[in-house]
């Protein structure tokens, strides 16, 4: 009952609906989503986000030793470090003395490499799946409005939002300058939330 008097609500308000005439789903987007209205979609993908940051921290904890990920990588931080002071100072025997490790070192870089990349192999292709099949059936294809413009990236390959152009462009999926795309809403909210996520779980790829 009480589920019921929310949906009601956010059904009831303006932002819901075709107000801003983002009911139009076509291309990737479902013409009848089973998660309606922007504001309970933008909720429900960050929601999903978390999920599955959640999801490849846990894939990450179990596949990488985190107490050697984490040696390797002050270990050679260390090293750089040394190695610029040195390079810095103009001290060539302390630099040439540095270089004599740079075969260890390298190795030590491809293999902390090697283990950052391992639990990609086993969340990349899922998630892709995910996303290109899963959500555009779940949520709208365009789930918020921004008030200014957020593609900073120059091209059209690296949209987030709709532009003026895109709007008379034949079969496109915005009616609405600034609707955030969905990918690209479910794109900042995982990235806002995956650091937090990581030092919670303790999977950051950076030092504490």
């Amino acid at each position: 009952m009480e589920i019921d008097f929310v949906y009601h609500f956010l059904e009831s308000i303006f932002l819901q609906g075709d107000f801003f005439g983002l009911g139009d789903r076509k291309g990737l987007g479902s013409d009848d989503p089973m998660i309606k209205g922007m504001i309970l979609t933008m909720f429900c993908v960050s929601g999903f986000g978390i999920v599955l940051n959640l999801f490849n921290a846990g894939i990450r904890k179990k596949m990488v030793d985190q107490v050697k990920l984490r040696r390797i990588m002050k270990e050679t931080r260390a090293w750089q470090k040394e190695r610029m002071r040195a390079f810095r100072a103009k001290d060539d025997e302390k630099t040439a003395k540095l270089n004599q490790k740079s075969s260890y070192m390298n190795k030590m870089q491809m293999e902390m490499m090697q283990m950052n990349m391992r639990p990609l192999m086993f969340t990349f292709v899922p998630l892709i799946l995910i996303f290109y099949f899963v959500l555009p059936v779940l949520f709208s294809y365009t789930v918020a409005l921004s008030p200014i413009p957020l593609n900073v990236i120059p091209g059209d390959f690296f949209q987030l939002t709709c532009t003026a152009e895109s709007l008379v462009e034949e079969g496109a999926v915005c009616t609405q300058e600034n609707a955030i795309f969905l990918w690209a809403w479910y794109f900042l909210s995982s990235i806002a939330f995956s650091g937090i996520i990581m030092k919670l779980t303790k999977t950051s790829m950076g030092l504490d």
